[in-house]
C-alpha cells in the first residue's frame, strides 16, 4: 500500500518528536536508531527514507524541542518563566523540559550543523523575552546581556541540580538558591528602570 506524502510528514514528525524526548531522557550516545524507531513505532530500515544520518536527525530533533520550549513559553512574563524553569518539576521532566538544559553538554562534541541549532535557539530563547530596549538602562545591548546573563544561570543550575541524585537536598537548594537570586536580580534591575 502506496503511503501519501501527508502521511510521510506526519511520520517524519512523529519520529522527531519521539527523537526529542529520547534524547533529552537518555543523551545523544543514549540512543540508537534502532532504539529510536521502535519507541516511535517502526522499522529500523525506514529511518533512512527520512533522515540521512543520526547526527540530521539530532539537529532537527534539537530545533524542535527548542522552539516548542519558546512556544510553551510565550504566554509567561520572565518572573513566571523563572519560577517554572527552576522547579523541581521542570528538574524531574527530562523528556519533556529543556532542550538546552538537557543536551547542551552533549551538544559541545558534536558537530558544528548541531552547534549551530543550538546557538539559534538559544538565540529564539532569548529573544523570546527581550525587554522593552528603550526602557532598559544602556539599551539594547544591557538588556541583552541581562537576558543572557538570566538565561545561562537558569540553564547551569538545571544541570547542576539534574547531577545530583534525585533525592538530594542539595538538588533542591541549588534551584532554590537560584531560582531566589535571578528572581531578586531581575527585581533590582527592573526598578533600576
Amino acid at each position: 500500500m502506496k503511503v501519501t506524502k501527508a502521511q510521510v510528514q506526519e511520520n517524519r514528525a512523529h519520529i522527531v518528536e519521539t527523537a526529542a524526548a529520547l534524547f533529552r531522557e537518555r543523551g545523544y550516545d543514549g540512543v540508537s536508531v534502532a532504539d529510536l524507531m521502535a519507541a516511535a513505532g517502526f522499522t529500523h530500515g525506514g529511518f533512512y527514507k527520512h533522515f540521512r544520518s543520526k547526527a540530521d536527525l539530532m539537529a532537527e530533533a534539537a530545533a524542535s524541542g527548542i522552539s516548542q520550549r519558546v512556544a510553551d513559553s510565550v504566554d509567561l512574563d520572565l518572573y513566571e518563566f523563572v519560577a517554572q524553569y527552576l522547579s523541581r518539576e521542570h528538574r524531574d521532566a527530562l523528556g519533556t523540559g529543556c532542550t538546552v538544559a538537557a543536551l547542551g553538554g552533549d551538544a559541545a562534541r558534536q558537530s558544528q550543523d548541531i552547534k549551530a541549532t543550538f546557538s539559534e535557539g538559544i538565540e529564539s530563547s532569548l529573544a523570546a523575552f527581550q525587554r522593552d530596549e528603550a526602557a532598559a538602562p544602556g539599551g539594547r545591548k544591557a538588556d541583552r546581556h541581562m537576558m543572557i546573563d538570566t538565561f545561562a544561570h537558569a540553564v547551569g543550575a538545571v544541570i547542576l541540580s539534574r547531577a545530583c541524585p534525585d533525592d538530594s537536598a542539595l538538588a533542591d537548594e541549588i534551584l532554590e538558591v537560584c531560582r531566589v537570586r535571578i528572581l531578586a536580580s531581575l527585581a533590582t534591575q527592573a526598578g533600576a528602570r
